[in-house]
């Protein structure tokens, strides 16, 4: 098994050869940090996207969820991670409500 190197400044990341757009990941994040946008080239019509990584609160939920293990998330001794805001919330509500998708 070999390790991924964390990238500069990153507090989550996506392995987009491994993802099949299932949206798991998006449901799971409770700051609205990730969706999933249209992607024609995708086998399900989608893709996820990385929203908002100054909200990424480090909760790993997306990571341990993702049944591909496409997602990363920096651990906290190396990175700073945000706290859960309001805005945060709000964001994931509104996701919620439209499926987790968002127009580009």
């Amino acid at each position: 098994m070999t390790s991924i190197e964390t990238p500069p400044n990153t507090p989550v990341w996506i392995d987009a050869k491994r993802c099949k757009a299932c949206d798991i990941c998006a449901s799971v994040c409770p700051a609205g940090v990730l969706a999933m946008t249209y992607d024609s080239t995708s086998t399900l019509g989608s893709k996820v996207k990385i929203l908002s990584k100054e909200s990424c609160i480090g909760c790993c939920d997306c990571e341990l969820a993702c049944p591909d293990f496409a997602i990363s998330v920096a651990s906290k001794d190396e990175f700073q991670f945000s706290k859960l805001t309001e805005e945060a919330k709000q964001r994931a509500r509104i996701l919620k409500e439209n499926n987790y998708r968002i127009k580009d």
